[in-house]
């Protein structure tokens, strides 16, 4: 158990580096999104390419950081009935959980995901639309999110098993430590400080 707990560590601080940089996926998306705003409304001038490049960093964001937002324990749970129940039952719903339909549903989106991202690849396939890109790079996004949920749900699982044996602390225990948004916030601080000081 000590080795997979070593695994589960280390999954976690890949998900957690992961979701620390998708966060300025959605920033680029937002400034794009404003900036293709601006020349149109002034140059009355669009770009196919500018509209998808924001769908493609968007869809990058949302898979990427799936794995993040399981570690976080962000997504979406209805805890109506679960709440009622002692703490190990609740531990025993997560693990049927990870176990019975996070990994088949993931194992099942690789397998035909990698295949879909490799026959995108190869064929150099492009956007329908006039000016649009190439369409593997958001194809790559579907298996590397889907690989990042599965280990993030592998790693749950470890934790899980981990503290009903008594080896580590409640993991489902909410953490005080500064969320990504918060350390994305902090960054662009503090290269607005640094840009004002330059300007000094």
């Amino acid at each position: 158990m000590q080795a997979l707990l070593r695994l589960s560590r280390a999954i976690d601080w890949l998900n957690s580096q992961v979701g620390k940089y998708v966060l300025w996926l959605i920033l680029a998306s937002t400034v794009i999104s404003g900036i293709n705003a601006v020349v149109r409304k002034v140059f009355n001038y669009s770009s196919n390419a500018f509209l998808e490049v924001q769908w493609y960093l968007f869809a990058a964001a949302f898979l990427l950081a799936a794995g993040y937002t399981l570690l976080q324990g962000e997504h979406v749970k209805v805890d109506v009935v679960s709440s009622r129940l002692s703490k190990r039952a609740q531990i025993w719903i997560d693990i049927l959980g990870f176990g019975l339909f996070l990994t088949p549903v993931c194992l099942a989106v690789l397998w035909y995901g990698v295949p879909f991202f490799v026959q995108g690849y190869q064929s150099g396939e492009m956007s329908s639309n006039a000016g649009g890109l190439i369409r593997w790079p958001v194809y790559a996004m579907i298996p590397l999110g889907f690989t990042l949920l599965l280990l993030q749900g592998w790693s749950e699982l470890i934790k899980r098993l981990a503290f009903l044996q008594g080896l580590i602390d409640d993991p489902t225990a909410k953490k005080t430590e500064k969320t990504a948004e918060e350390e994305l916030a902090e960054s662009i601080r503090r290269l607005a400080e640094a840009a004002k000081s330059n300007a000094h």
